[in-house]
């Protein structure tokens, strides 16, 4: 897994660390018993997941790979 860059992005980084942010308020909204702050988490960890695609929709997230085009076999002339 090391050997690939899966992940190594800005838009990567920033959509998760914006989602793990929104899971820690509406974890200590849970323990806390506070509706209202479970519900707004849940909406940072969905901002962080629409900041994630918006930034690889501008060109931070991983270039996209062009296909390399395999030789093909002979074909048998009929």
């Amino acid at each position: 897994m090391a050997g690939n860059s899966h992940g190594h992005t800005p838009a990567a980084w920033t959509g998760v660390t914006i989602a793990f942010i929104g899971f820690c308020i509406s974890g200590a909204c849970t323990v806390a018993a506070q509706p209202l702050g479970f519900v707004a988490g849940l909406v940072v960890v969905a901002i962080g997941g629409v900041v994630g695609l918006a930034m690889r929709a501008a060109g931070m997230g991983q270039p996209k790979s062009t296909a390399v085009q395999r030789p093909q076999a002979a074909q048998p002339q009929s």
